[in-house]
């Protein structure tokens, strides 16, 4: 179950002051400090996902709550290591300058500790099969970062476009794997020269992989193998400087993709 697959957001929208996702800051404090109240739980997620308010001094926003707890054992994951993971795709995203990743952060809660994420309402009226198809730069940002933190399962509802014209992307549990896993709906441009764009971004990846803070935030998250391998893609894309083609021995496509 994925933020955009649901119906409808569970009774009790927050009250008080609104935070948005583009203020990292105000986001990052209100979901590390705030008053977390459950509302709902996404029931058809395969892991435990609460659909929460959190609360802070009359700032309130709509969050995702993924328990440790509440992870299901994985053959090619460690255990309880998914919300961690969930936390370093965002600090990834948040070196990238791309805002990809909704502020995520780490904390405990009402289950014990667990990733907590500002929830990003999608605009009803898009189309996500055509926007997963589309040339879309937000789309095609979501592919290069998707290759950097090797996705294992970009859907396509974990496209979550609010209708400014951004596009965030949610459920990063599966992400980090030493091997070679990235499978994605977003293959449209495989093998095509990177953007200029995109070359500066992996270089702030690749600067900060090196001593920097997010190689430091990266250890506290992940296995030093993990973090290692993450530092390899980044200087493989940045050698070659095109899009990754889909690995020859792993499914390209998660399923299902939607």
């Amino acid at each position: 179950m994925t933020q955009s697959s649901r119906d409808r957001a569970p009774a009790g929208e927050p009250a008080g002051d609104r935070v948005s996702p583009r203020d990292v800051p105000a986001a990052e404090r209100l979901l590390l400090g705030g008053r977390l109240a459950i509302e709902g739980r996404l029931v058809q997620a395969s892991n435990a996902t609460l659909y929460c308010t959190v609360e802070h001094d009359g700032v309130s926003a709509a969050c995702v709550y993924k328990p440790v707890a509440g992870e299901r054992p994985l053959w090619d994951f460690p255990d309880g290591t998914l919300a961690e993971r969930e936390v370093a795709a965002y600090e990834v995203s948040k070196t990238m300058g791309w805002g990809t990743v909704p502020p995520t952060v780490h904390r405990d809660g009402p289950y014990g500790p667990g990733m907590v994420q500002l929830w990003v309402e999608p605009d009803p009226d898009i189309d996500l099969v055509a926007l997963s198809r589309s040339d879309d730069d937000a789309i095609r940002r979501m592919a290069v970062f998707d290759a950097v933190v090797n996705n294992a399962d970009r859907k396509i509802g974990h496209l979550l476009p609010p209708g400014d014209g951004r596009v965030y992307g949610c459920d990063h549990g599966v992400c980090f794997s030493v091997e070679y896993k990235l499978r994605t709906v977003l293959w449209q441009w495989r093998g095509k020269p990177l953007t200029p764009e995109a070359v500066e971004a992996l270089t702030r990846v690749d600067r900060a992989l090196r001593g920097g803070p997010l190689a430091a935030r990266l250890a506290e998250l992940l296995t030093e193998d993990e973090v290692d391998a993450t530092r390899r893609r980044v200087e493989l894309m940045l050698k070659h400087r095109i899009h990754p083609y889909p690995p020859e021995d792993w499914p390209a496509i998660p399923w299902p993709p939607l």
